[in-house]
């Protein structure tokens, strides 16, 4: 007789000791995707240059870039004129937008690009130093035309029918349905609203209201003078 053949018995697991070492893999796997991602934002963050400060009298918009469609989503939303940087905030890599003088006018635009997309958007103000250093005689040359080419101004004389989007901006492609044109987007009272219409007409504005108002718009009538224009033509949002 040849010698007995040994036989290993196989060693089982307990199925709990199974099913931990199943979860540490993954959350090493995940962990190691987050620690991944977030150093990988902070190389971009370190790569781009350092935020310049808002010029004296100036407002700057700072969108947060939470990925690269970021700077071209805002392309598309901005007027073509509107002059933007990426660059790095803190440890955030940011859109600056320059050239607002105008607080409100850059608090609607920061309201309405977080209803667009819930992209986070915040104002940076002129510091106190800068604006005591702007009531002195200017001694300092102009601000560049590139800086100030985005400048938006009160519509003239007449009458604007505006439109309250309740912070849903897709309902600008539901007015441009009723109304067979291109709707806009202004400032009025520290909010951005739609602009449906702008006429010396109060007639042709009361018309466009009831149109509105009969497909349960929010519209209101407005002196177009107390309006600042953002920007003629609203995006389409998909």
């Amino acid at each position: 007789m040849g010698d007995p053949i040994m036989r290993q018995t196989p060693i089982k697991l307990p199925i709990e000791l199974c099913v931990f070492s199943v979860k540490v893999a993954l959350a090493a796997v995940v962990a190691g995707i987050n620690i991944t991602g977030i150093m990988g934002q902070r190389a971009i963050a370190q790569s781009a240059p350092a935020c310049e400060p808002p010029a004296a009298g100036e407002y700057l918009l700072l969108v947060v870039s939470e990925s690269g469609q970021t700077p071209e989503q805002l392309r598309r939303t901005l007027p073509p004129n509107a002059s933007t940087t990426v660059c790095r905030y803190l440890d955030n890599t940011v859109t600056r937008v320059g050239g607002f003088t105008d607080a409100e006018v850059a608090n609607s635009w920061a309201q309405y690009l977080s209803d667009l997309g819930g992209m986070q958007a915040f104002v940076a103000r002129p510091s106190e130093a800068t604006s005591t250093q702007s009531q002195t005689p200017n001694t300092q040359p102009a601000p560049s035309t590139e800086t100030l080419s985005y400048n938006p101004q009160p519509l003239a004389a007449g009458y604007a029918v505006l439109v309250d989007y309740f912070n849903r901006p897709e309902v600008a492609t539901d007015v441009q349905q009723v109304l067979g044109s291109q709707v806009g987007l202004v400032s009025y009272g520290q909010r951005p609203y739609l602009l449906a219409l702008h006429t010396s007409d109060a007639a042709v504005a009361n018309s466009v209201l009831q149109r509105l108002s009969d497909r349960n718009f929010l519209a209101l009538v407005v002196d177009s003078r107390r309006v600042v224009l953002l920007t003629p033509t609203v995006a389409s949002v998909d």
